[in-house]
């Protein structure tokens, strides 16, 4: 069997973060879980470029007008929305999940998904680099693994194309 190992060599990648405005302070947190997951596997940080959103049904758009720049190896999204006493949170949660799976469906650029949906403020700061690690860093080198994977998948075509 061949095998095509994973990899979250960042070395070389342009990533781009789109994250949601809203709830500042758990977005501030999943930035710097991604930026750091990044530069330690090998981003640099001129390779990286964070584009700003109101709110997180805003980024499955900046998602798909980002990947269809071309200008970017990667995605990834961060946000979080917070259950309240309205069905505005299952609207919200539904709308951008759907978002960002056309996102991913449409576009030939990996896309990581990291908008938290939680019950409370506390659930979302304990995976915002408290007690349940940081889901930011997590879902960077998720992205990473899929562009890793996309260029060997690439690279194998290409191989076979030629022989």
């Amino acid at each position: 069997m061949n095998v095509v190992p994973p990899s979250v060599d960042a070395s070389g990648l342009r990533i781009a973060l789109v994250v949601s405005r809203f709830n500042h302070l758990i977005s501030i947190r999943l930035i710097d879980g991604a930026r750091e997951a990044l530069i330690r596997h090998g981003a640099r940080e001129d390779d990286l470029t964070l584009f700003w959103v109101a709110g997180a049904f805003e980024i499955p758009q900046a998602a798909r007008r980002v990947a269809e720049s071309g200008r970017f190896d990667a995605v990834v999204t961060l946000g979080s929305v917070i259950r309240g006493g309205t069905p505005h949170f299952e609207y919200v949660c539904q709308g951008v999940t759907d978002g960002l799976r056309e996102v991913m469906r449409g576009c030939d650029v990996p896309v990581g998904f990291g908008v938290l949906t939680t019950d409370d403020s506390d659930q979302a700061l304990a995976r915002a680099g408290g007690s349940d690690g940081n889901k930011g860093g997590e879902v960077a080198l998720a992205a990473v693994e899929m562009a890793r994977l996309r260029i060997e998948l690439d690279a194998i075509a290409e191989r076979e194309a030629s022989a």
